[in-house]
């Protein structure tokens, strides 16, 4: 069986403000829901992380 490709890097922490994973950007409802996606849905929502990360980190950049 071939790995599931996941963007986890161990670090689970949710951010209160964002509602996204400080380590891998994902919300709640994707990281609970990722082992029962589609594998198009799974690197749609990997497409858009890095996006997701650059925005959290403005957030936090200018409090």
């Amino acid at each position: 069986m071939a790995s599931m490709e996941s963007p986890c890097v161990r670090i689970c922490v949710m951010d209160p403000v964002s509602g996204l994973c400080r380590g891998c950007a994902r919300t709640l409802d994707e990281i609970v829901a990722w082992g029962t996606m589609t594998p198009d849905r799974r690197r749609t929502i990997m497409r858009e992380l890095d996006q997701r990360m650059a925005r959290v980190a403005a957030v936090e950049t200018s409090q």
